[in-house]
């Protein structure tokens, strides 16, 4: 899938901050901060414009959020652009990455009477495998 085909999917007007959002998470794969988007784009895009697209991919529920800790956030593609089902997410504290762990599903938890869950999250931290060979 391409980013105009996202963004028509999901009845977006394509614009080329979008469109570039859209394609440094397509290439490269793997979930990155705000910093780490903007800088692939190599500031192409002024702050505010890069900030409302970015909002709006949020809002649309294209991209979504992996909160680690109060410090580290990233943002995916969402399952619904990707098809992938929900799963765990590994975050590797000595090279910051996130990596999503498509053969851990993330299953739907049984929540007591009256309430309702919105979100189900598992964030798996440690050390990476590439992190875990170099010394």
């Amino acid at each position: 899938m391409n980013p105009q085909e996202v963004l028509y999917k999901h009845n977006l007007k394509k614009t080329a901050c979008r469109e570039g959002i859209l394609s440094v998470m397509l290439d490269l794969g793997h979930p990155l901060s705000e910093n780490e988007i903007r800088e692939e784009l190599s500031s192409k895009f002024d702050r505010t414009t890069f900030y409302r697209s970015f909002k709006t991919l949020l809002e649309k529920r294209i991209i979504h959020k992996i909160v680690v800790d109060n410090q580290v956030v990233k943002y995916a593609l969402d399952n619904s652009v990707t098809y992938k089902e929900k799963h765990a997410h590994f975050y590797c504290k000595k090279c910051d990455s996130v990596i999503c762990l498509d053969d851990i599903p993330v299953n739907e938890p049984v929540v007591p009477n009256g309430f309702e869950a919105s979100e189900t999250e598992i964030i798996i931290k440690g050390v990476c495998s590439t992190c875990k060979n170099t010394k």
